[in-house]
Protein backbone atom coordinates (compact mmCIF):
# COMPACT_ATOMS: atom_id res chain seq x y z
CA UNK A 1 0.00 0.00 0.00
CA UNK A 2 1.34 3.40 -1.04
CA UNK A 3 0.41 6.28 1.26
CA UNK A 4 0.88 9.61 -0.48
CA UNK A 5 0.35 13.16 0.80
CA UNK A 6 -0.28 15.68 -1.98
CA UNK A 7 0.89 18.99 -0.63
CA UNK A 8 1.78 22.55 -1.58
CA UNK A 9 1.35 25.59 0.65
CA UNK A 10 0.71 27.74 -2.40
CA UNK A 11 -2.91 27.87 -3.51
CA UNK A 12 -3.82 27.17 -7.13
CA UNK A 13 -1.07 24.61 -7.65
CA UNK A 14 -3.45 21.87 -8.77
CA UNK A 15 -3.36 19.90 -5.53
CA UNK A 16 -7.02 18.84 -5.38
CA UNK A 17 -7.23 18.46 -9.16
CA UNK A 18 -4.31 16.03 -8.96
CA UNK A 19 -5.71 14.04 -6.02
CA UNK A 20 -9.09 13.52 -7.69
CA UNK A 21 -7.99 12.91 -11.28
CA UNK A 22 -4.87 10.88 -10.56
CA UNK A 23 -6.82 8.85 -7.99
CA UNK A 24 -9.63 8.21 -10.46
CA UNK A 25 -7.30 7.01 -13.17
CA UNK A 26 -5.43 4.74 -10.74
CA UNK A 27 -8.80 3.25 -9.77
CA UNK A 28 -9.69 2.83 -13.44
CA UNK A 29 -6.47 0.83 -13.85
CA UNK A 30 -7.71 -1.63 -11.22
CA UNK A 31 -6.05 -0.14 -8.14
CA UNK A 32 -8.10 0.23 -4.95
CA UNK A 33 -7.76 3.89 -4.01
CA UNK A 34 -8.80 5.79 -0.89
CA UNK A 35 -8.83 9.58 -1.13
CA UNK A 36 -8.64 11.47 2.16
CA UNK A 37 -9.93 15.06 2.13
CA UNK A 38 -8.04 16.83 4.92
CA UNK A 39 -8.83 20.31 3.64
CA UNK A 40 -11.69 22.12 5.46
CA UNK A 41 -12.63 23.69 2.11
CA UNK A 42 -13.77 20.18 1.09
CA UNK A 43 -12.71 20.61 -2.53
CA UNK A 44 -11.94 16.91 -3.09
CA UNK A 45 -15.31 15.99 -1.61
CA UNK A 46 -17.13 18.52 -3.83
CA UNK A 47 -15.12 17.54 -6.91
CA UNK A 48 -16.45 13.99 -6.56
CA UNK A 49 -20.06 15.16 -6.54
CA UNK A 50 -20.80 15.23 -2.81
CA UNK A 51 -22.39 18.14 -0.96
CA UNK A 52 -20.55 18.55 2.38
CA UNK A 53 -23.63 19.78 4.34
CA UNK A 54 -25.42 16.55 3.41
CA UNK A 55 -22.59 14.26 4.52
CA UNK A 56 -23.30 12.46 7.79
CA UNK A 57 -19.74 11.68 8.94
CA UNK A 58 -16.41 13.19 7.92
CA UNK A 59 -12.68 13.14 8.69
CA UNK A 60 -13.51 15.47 11.58
CA UNK A 61 -15.31 12.59 13.31
CA UNK A 62 -12.23 10.38 12.95
CA UNK A 63 -9.85 12.97 14.38
CA UNK A 64 -12.03 14.41 17.15
CA UNK A 65 -14.54 11.70 18.05
CA UNK A 66 -12.26 8.74 17.18
CA UNK A 67 -15.02 7.34 14.99
CA UNK A 68 -13.92 4.14 13.17
CA UNK A 69 -12.72 4.77 9.62
CA UNK A 70 -15.23 2.19 8.34
CA UNK A 71 -18.09 4.42 9.53
CA UNK A 72 -16.79 7.41 7.57
CA UNK A 73 -15.63 5.95 4.23
CA UNK A 74 -18.08 6.52 1.40
CA UNK A 75 -18.26 4.82 -1.98
CA UNK A 76 -17.90 7.17 -4.91
CA UNK A 77 -19.60 6.77 -8.29
CA UNK A 78 -16.43 5.14 -9.60
CA UNK A 79 -15.29 1.55 -9.19
CA UNK A 80 -12.35 1.03 -6.80
CA UNK A 81 -12.46 4.68 -5.66
CA UNK A 82 -13.37 5.50 -2.04
CA UNK A 83 -13.42 8.73 -0.05
CA UNK A 84 -12.99 9.98 3.50
CA UNK A 85 -14.95 13.22 3.04
CA UNK A 86 -14.49 16.64 4.61
CA UNK A 87 -16.91 19.20 6.05
CA UNK A 88 -16.41 22.80 7.16
CA UNK A 89 -16.32 21.68 10.82
CA UNK A 90 -12.84 20.31 10.08
CA UNK A 91 -11.65 23.93 10.29
CA UNK A 92 -12.03 23.82 14.07
CA UNK A 93 -10.18 20.51 14.45
CA UNK A 94 -6.76 22.14 14.87
CA UNK A 95 -7.95 24.12 17.90
CA UNK A 96 -9.76 21.13 19.41
CA UNK A 97 -6.67 18.93 19.02
CA UNK A 98 -4.22 21.32 20.69
CA UNK A 99 -4.30 19.58 24.08
CA UNK A 100 -4.71 16.06 22.69
CA UNK A 101 -1.89 13.61 23.43
CA UNK A 102 -0.47 12.20 20.20
CA UNK A 103 -2.42 14.75 18.18
CA UNK A 104 0.01 14.54 15.21
CA UNK A 105 -0.58 10.81 14.60
CA UNK A 106 -4.33 10.33 15.15
CA UNK A 107 -5.12 9.74 11.47
CA UNK A 108 -2.23 7.29 11.12
CA UNK A 109 -3.37 5.27 14.12
CA UNK A 110 -7.04 5.25 13.11
CA UNK A 111 -6.19 4.05 9.59
CA UNK A 112 -4.02 1.28 11.06
CA UNK A 113 -7.09 -0.07 12.85
CA UNK A 114 -9.02 -0.24 9.58
CA UNK A 115 -8.92 -3.74 8.12
CA UNK A 116 -9.88 -2.92 4.55
CA UNK A 117 -6.80 -2.66 2.37
CA UNK A 118 -6.04 -0.26 -0.44
CA UNK A 119 -3.33 -0.05 -3.07
CA UNK A 120 -3.18 3.72 -2.64
CA UNK A 121 -4.14 6.20 0.04
CA UNK A 122 -3.89 9.75 -1.30
CA UNK A 123 -4.33 12.68 1.07
CA UNK A 124 -5.37 16.15 -0.06
CA UNK A 125 -3.62 18.46 2.43
CA UNK A 126 -4.77 21.96 3.39
CA UNK A 127 -2.61 24.85 2.06
CA UNK A 128 -0.97 25.42 5.45
CA UNK A 129 1.30 23.50 7.79
CA UNK A 130 -0.85 22.91 10.87
CA UNK A 131 -2.03 19.83 12.75
CA UNK A 132 -4.10 18.58 9.81
CA UNK A 133 -1.07 18.62 7.53
CA UNK A 134 1.07 17.05 10.26
CA UNK A 135 -1.44 14.19 10.45
CA UNK A 136 -1.14 13.74 6.69
CA UNK A 137 2.66 13.69 6.85
CA UNK A 138 2.83 11.21 9.72
CA UNK A 139 0.34 8.93 7.96
CA UNK A 140 2.13 9.00 4.60
CA UNK A 141 5.39 7.54 3.39
CA UNK A 142 5.47 9.51 0.16
CA UNK A 143 4.92 13.12 -0.86
CA UNK A 144 3.81 14.42 -4.25
CA UNK A 145 4.23 18.17 -4.77
CA UNK A 146 2.27 19.76 -7.63
CA UNK A 147 4.03 22.90 -8.87
CA UNK A 148 2.29 25.38 -11.12
CA UNK A 149 4.40 26.48 -14.10
CA UNK A 150 4.22 30.21 -13.37
CA UNK A 151 6.34 33.04 -11.95
CA UNK A 152 5.63 32.55 -8.23
CA UNK A 153 5.65 28.75 -8.41
CA UNK A 154 8.77 28.25 -6.29
CA UNK A 155 7.78 30.85 -3.70
CA UNK A 156 7.40 29.21 -0.30
CA UNK A 157 8.77 25.90 -1.52
CA UNK A 158 11.93 26.24 0.58
CA UNK A 159 9.84 26.55 3.73
CA UNK A 160 7.80 23.48 2.75
CA UNK A 161 10.96 21.44 2.20
CA UNK A 162 12.29 22.54 5.60
CA UNK A 163 9.04 21.43 7.24
CA UNK A 164 9.24 18.05 5.52
CA UNK A 165 12.81 17.61 6.82
CA UNK A 166 11.67 18.38 10.37
CA UNK A 167 8.80 15.88 10.14
CA UNK A 168 11.19 13.25 8.81
CA UNK A 169 13.67 13.85 11.65
CA UNK A 170 11.15 13.98 14.50
CA UNK A 171 7.99 12.09 13.57
CA UNK A 172 8.26 9.97 10.42
CA UNK A 173 11.66 8.69 9.30
CA UNK A 174 10.10 6.90 6.30
CA UNK A 175 8.76 10.09 4.72
CA UNK A 176 10.24 11.04 1.34
CA UNK A 177 9.42 13.15 -1.70
CA UNK A 178 8.79 10.75 -4.58
CA UNK A 179 7.04 12.91 -7.15
CA UNK A 180 7.04 16.48 -8.44
CA UNK A 181 4.16 17.25 -10.79
CA UNK A 182 4.31 20.24 -13.14
CA UNK A 183 0.79 21.65 -13.57
CA UNK A 184 -0.81 24.34 -15.76
CA UNK A 185 1.98 23.92 -18.30
CA UNK A 186 1.99 25.74 -21.64
CA UNK A 187 4.92 24.88 -23.92
CA UNK A 188 4.48 28.21 -25.77
CA UNK A 189 5.35 30.26 -22.67
CA UNK A 190 8.98 30.91 -21.79
CA UNK A 191 8.12 31.26 -18.09
CA UNK A 192 6.77 27.70 -18.09
CA UNK A 193 9.97 26.38 -19.65
CA UNK A 194 12.02 28.36 -17.13
CA UNK A 195 10.10 26.94 -14.16
CA UNK A 196 10.44 23.40 -15.52
CA UNK A 197 14.19 23.90 -15.93
CA UNK A 198 14.59 25.14 -12.35
CA UNK A 199 12.43 22.34 -10.93
CA UNK A 200 14.39 19.70 -12.87
CA UNK A 201 17.68 21.18 -11.65
CA UNK A 202 16.58 21.05 -8.01
CA UNK A 203 14.57 17.80 -7.88
CA UNK A 204 16.18 15.87 -10.77
CA UNK A 205 14.71 12.37 -11.18
CA UNK A 206 11.83 13.06 -8.79
CA UNK A 207 10.07 15.16 -11.45
CA UNK A 208 7.44 13.23 -13.41
CA UNK A 209 7.93 13.33 -17.18
CA UNK A 210 4.20 13.94 -17.62
CA UNK A 211 3.26 17.61 -17.41
CA UNK A 212 -0.34 18.63 -16.79
CA UNK A 213 -1.16 21.13 -19.51
CA UNK A 214 -3.35 24.19 -19.05
CA UNK A 215 -6.84 22.98 -19.83
CA UNK A 216 -10.18 24.72 -19.35
CA UNK A 217 -11.97 21.37 -18.93
CA UNK A 218 -9.91 20.65 -15.80
CA UNK A 219 -11.15 23.93 -14.33
CA UNK A 220 -14.76 23.22 -15.26
CA UNK A 221 -14.96 19.60 -14.04
CA UNK A 222 -15.26 20.33 -10.26
CA UNK A 223 -18.34 22.47 -10.89
CA UNK A 224 -20.06 19.41 -12.32
CA UNK A 225 -18.87 17.12 -9.51
CA UNK A 226 -16.96 14.87 -11.87
CA UNK A 227 -13.32 13.88 -12.43
CA UNK A 228 -11.91 14.72 -15.84
CA UNK A 229 -12.12 11.18 -17.26
CA UNK A 230 -15.89 11.32 -16.79
CA UNK A 231 -16.46 15.01 -17.58
CA UNK A 232 -14.25 15.38 -20.67
CA UNK A 233 -12.48 12.10 -21.51
CA UNK A 234 -11.13 13.44 -24.83
CA UNK A 235 -9.52 16.55 -23.30
CA UNK A 236 -5.83 17.28 -22.80
CA UNK A 237 -6.42 17.18 -19.04
CA UNK A 238 -7.80 13.66 -19.23
CA UNK A 239 -4.95 12.53 -21.46
CA UNK A 240 -2.32 14.00 -19.14
CA UNK A 241 -3.68 12.49 -15.91
CA UNK A 242 -4.06 9.12 -17.61
CA UNK A 243 -0.38 9.27 -18.55
CA UNK A 244 0.57 10.43 -15.07
CA UNK A 245 -1.29 7.47 -13.50
CA UNK A 246 0.65 5.07 -15.72
CA UNK A 247 3.90 6.77 -14.68
CA UNK A 248 2.98 6.52 -10.98
CA UNK A 249 2.29 2.80 -11.39
CA UNK A 250 5.64 2.33 -13.15
CA UNK A 251 7.36 3.76 -10.05
CA UNK A 252 6.48 0.53 -8.28
CA UNK A 253 8.64 -1.53 -10.61
CA UNK A 254 11.66 0.54 -9.55
CA UNK A 255 11.20 -0.16 -5.84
Amino acid sequence: MRKIAVINQKGGSGKTTTVVNLGTYLAQKGKRVLLVDLDPQSHTTIHLGFEPPNIKNSVYDILIKKMPVADVIVNTSYKNLFLLPSKIELASAEIELVNEIGREVILRDMLKKHRQTFDYIMIDCPPSVGLLTLNALTTSEEIFIPIQAEFFALEGLTKLLQTIDIIRDRLNANLKITGIIITMFDARKNICKDVVSKVNTHFKKKVFKTKIRENVKLAEAPGFGKPINDFAPASHGSEDYKRLAAEVIRQEAKK
